[in-house]
């Protein structure tokens, strides 16, 4: 500013220019005091001074923001040195330079990960202060894009940007080591991105890296994918591994396809490869879940010619998928092998066998079953109370139901939504207004578990039971979880509509509750 001073007033002695910039820093002093330094220097030009002359003020703000333009990149330097210093920024240095960058490249990648890391603690300082101002109501409704925060390690970080430099020459195993990295925690879109900068470059993925995209995406159940990269291995000549093979069968077990899995599993045979005991309960799994029989059959009868033995577990899906098909005879022939075979059957076990005598209304052959289960010292648990319970309230057998429900509670269990599903459906049927609406309040607080077959027994229920209003609400919520009502259901509640709009204008009131004038 002194220089400034003297360019203008050249003949004005050193004295008189003190003075004059004594005033001046005077007058820059007391806007400061009135708004900070940012507001002053925003505002100058709008409001100059009275005490200044129009030009002089101009050349003080000039000045004024070179000063601080100075003091901003001094303080920036000061920071960019902590960073630059960091622990993080070490670190990544240290992987670069195992991986073979050097020199200038390596100061370089310091100084660019040390401002970026710098960038990034501004941008959280500012987010917090944006935070801060919200709670205090500054800021009553901005959109804080608060951006999108990396999940994998610096280690990745590093060498996706070393694989980024044209002056270093990644080869395949470079590339794969990053996939493999991203692959392990599942970050797909990560790993496909790293796969196609290779293909890009013009790397073709070998053997190793095709493995690794098989293994990803059987555990994320992309069979489509792992498919892709599985024949991508046989055309490299590729003989499939136990490793390999074990993937690609979890991949279609993933993705509800057991019999692409059974497929594979017979050439694993085929080529003296044994399946592990893991991929035949996969199988076994994935086939009762389906209700599809035969598989399961012949996975049951194939694990045993391999050596293993019949577990509890394997009996039970095996149970459950004769009870999924329907077929209660060889669900029981299933379920009195396994004793025969010295397993006791637990509770789940003994409730899948009850549900598929439930489906074919069979109730004596059921108590005859449980009769024969109670001599043997075994004790019905929740899930097996659960189906019965069921069973009674589609009978509208109430006293049993409840006395059923009241054992559960007594033996420190919570009774399952399932079972108060079936209570709403029951009270309501049986005209018990009280009991269905103390029933439908808690099926309510948990609408968000309830499936579709769920929505429709209660709506029916409730219609059957003539509580209109409360099952056009229930069908609002079923409509806002997204489900749509089936044929049947849409005639009932069009039905129930018109019955209810009929009852209302003979009473003289309309279908909303107000009197209809005449």
């Amino acid at each position: 500013m002194r220089g400034k001073l003297i360019e203008v007033y050249p003949k004005c002695d050193k004295e008189s220019i003190n003075g004059m910039l004594l005033i001046i820093a005077e007058k820059v002093v007391e806007e400061i005091e009135r708004g900070g330094i940012e507001e002053m220097l925003g505002v100058a030009e709008s409001t100059p001074s009275l005490d200044l002359s129009e030009d002089l003020w101009k050349t003080v703000w000039e000045v004024s923001n070179i000063v601080l333009e100075d003091m901003k990149k001094e303080e920036k330097k000061e920071k960019m040195k902590k960073f630059i210093q960091s622990e993080e920024v070490k670190e990544m240095c240290k992987f670069a330079s195992e991986v073979g960058v050097r020199g200038n490249m390596l100061r370089e990648m310091r100084f660019k990960w040390a401002k970026e890391k710098m960038e990034e603690a501004e941008f959280y300082e500012t987010l917090e202060l944006k935070r801060d101002e919200e709670r205090e109501g500054i800021v009553e409704e901005e959109e804080m894009n608060e951006g999108e925060v990396n999940e994998y390690g610096a280690e990745d970080e590093v060498a996706e940007m070393i694989l980024e430099e044209d002056s270093f020459e990644a080869n395949i195993r470079d590339y794969s080591k990053l996939i493999d990295a991203h692959a392990k925690d599942q970050r797909t879109d990560d790993a496909e991105r790293i796969l196609e900068k290779m293909i890009g470059k013009g790397v073709q993925p070998d053997i190793l890296t095709s493995t690794i995209l098989v293994d990803m995406y059987s555990a994320v159940g992309n069979a489509d994918r792992a498919k892709e990269e599985f024949a991508r291995l046989r055309r490299q000549g590729f003989q499939p591994d136990m490793k390999a093979y074990n993937s690609m069968i979890m991949a279609y077990v993933n993705s509800g396809q057991p019999k692409c899995g059974e497929s594979l599993k017979c050439e694993m045979e085929a080529r003296d490869i044994k399946p592990t005991k893991e991929i035949y309960m996969a199988l076994l799994r994935s086939f009762s879940e389906r209700g599809l029989v035969d598989g399961a059959q012949r996975i049951a009868t194939t694990m045993q010619f391999a050596g293993f033995q019949p577990t509890l577990e394997s009996c039970t899906l095996l149970v459950e998928a004769y009870a999924q098909a329907g077929n209660s005879d060889q669900a029981r022939a299933n379920f009195d092998y396994m004793r025969k075979v010295g397993h006791s059957p637990d509770d789940r076990c003994t409730a899948v066998v009850i549900s598929v005598y439930e489906k074919k209304n069979l109730l004596d052959q059921a108590l005859d079953l449980l009769l024969q289960l109670k001599k043997d010292g075994f004790e019905p648990g929740v899930e097996t109370y659960t189906v019965l319970v069921d069973w009674f309230a589609k009978l509208q057998l109430v006293d049993e139901a409840e006395e059923l429900l009241e054992k559960t509670i007594v033996n420190g269990q919570t009774p399952p939504l399932k079972a108060q599903v079936s209570l709403c459906d029951m009270y309501a049927r049986s005209r018990n207004e009280k009991k269905a609406l103390q029933a439908l309040g808690i099926v309510e607080g948990k609408k968000d578990l309830l499936s579709v077959d769920d929505f429709e027994r209660i709506i029916k229920g409730l219609i059957e039971g003539e509580l209109v209003p409360e099952a056009l609400r229930v069908h609002k919520l079923m409509e806002a979880r997204g489900f749509t009502a089936s044929e049947p259901l849409k005639v009932k509640l069009m039905s129930s509509r018109a019955t209810r709009y009929q009852q209302n204008s003979r009473l003289g009131t309309s279908a909303f509750g107000f009197k209809s004038h005449q």
